[in-house]
């Protein structure tokens, strides 16, 4: 198995996450289908090795607009594993890295997710702002 939970119709965007952050694509996958747009969410299971043919597809069939949100710095990450697979697409990619960006902190799991940037909220921005 690849670890891919997809949708399989044509969407607006593919939010690619793990663990954490790949609820928080879900309560966004959940949310915009309550607005009225789908998006398609991939779990890569593994970064190495990455399923570097699954996540061209996906994008491709996303209209090349991938949004990947991770719990940890963005250096060596799903983030950057998935941009430069994205690099070698043969089609017009629009890549958004949500990542911790600041020094890790104490706090409720909801208020800490909000605060860097990849709770279900903000990657639901980032779907908008790619497809905007």
């Amino acid at each position: 198995s690849s670890g891919i939970n997809a949708e399989w119709s044509l969407r607006p965007g593919l939010v690619i996450g793990a663990g954490i952050t790949l609820d928080s694509a879900m309560k966004a996958h959940s949310s915009l289908q309550g607005k009225g747009t789908n998006i398609r969410v991939m779990d890569p299971f593994t970064i190495k090795p990455l399923d570097k043919e699954a996540v061209l597809k996906h994008a491709k069939e996303c209209g090349g607009r991938v949004v990947t949100v991770e719990d940890h710095y963005p250096e060596g990450g799903i983030g950057e594993a998935v941009a430069a697979v994205l690099s070698n697409a043969d089609f017009i990619t629009k890549h958004k890295m949500l990542a911790v960006r600041e020094i890790p902190r104490s706090g409720p799991p909801a208020v800490l997710l909000d605060m860097f940037g990849i709770s279900a909220n903000k990657v639901e921005d980032a779907v908008m702002d790619l497809i905007e």
